[in-house]
């Protein structure tokens, strides 16, 4: 069982809606956000914020709550999107992206984070380190980080030189060493700071 039992709704007797996103803090490549309606009496034994899980763990996770979800959609801000709206902004438009997907209207959202935009004059709850807390945004975050990651591999095809695969898009050394030597691609989001100092990247 989970060390600390996550809680299967905010309000009961509702259809709620858990929202989540991945890639916020990526320099290239989209946010991804995903929504999920999980059954009102839906538990599990180990699922939980994806940054606790294994990537292994994490994809037998998806078909289990894809499986089990009575609704669930991923919505996409792609890097341009992203340094037009910033980053804020182009998370939570993912997520209505995402809502806009589902195959019914919730009637209560709950979300990670601190940050929303009232959607569709549907009531919400926004939760600090929600992903850790509520099933619904744990799914959520389960689908949104691997729906992320396969793009993520799919442009690591596209430039391999930058290792995608390895490190999705997050500043890692690697990946910074990478713009110095290569310069930037049409994936990287140019208002972010892609290194640490802005020297040395071909426009």
């Amino acid at each position: 069982m989970n060390k600390a039992q996550l809680l299967s709704f905010y309000k009961r007797g509702t259809i709620e809606a858990g929202c989540d996103e991945a890639g916020r803090g990526c320099l290239a490549g989209p946010v991804v956000a995903a929504a999920v309606i999980l059954p009102g009496d839906f538990t599990h034994p180990v699922l939980n914020d994806s940054k606790k899980i294994n990537e292994k763990n994490r994809y037998l996770l998806r078909k289990e709550i894809e499986a089990c979800a009575i609704s669930y959609a991923i919505g996409i801000i792609d890097n341009k999107e992203i340094d037009e709206l910033n980053i804020l902004r182009a998370s939570i438009m993912a997520m209505h992206k995402a809502l806009d997907s589902l195959n019914m209207l919730p009637y209560h959202i709950i979300i990670d984070g601190n940050k929303f935009i009232k959607y569709k004059n549907i009531p919400h709850q926004c939760i600090i380190k929600g992903d850790s807390k509520y099933y619904s945004i744990a799914a959520a975050s389960i689908l949104a980080k691997t729906y992320r990651d396969d793009i993520m591999c799919d442009l690591h095809q596209k430039h391999p030189e930058y290792n995608w695969k390895r490190n999705k898009g997050y500043p890692t050394k690697e990946h910074r060493q990478a713009i110095r030597d290569f310069g930037t691609t049409p994936f990287h989001r140019m208002t972010f700071r892609l290194l640490d100092k802005q020297l040395g990247i071909q426009f």
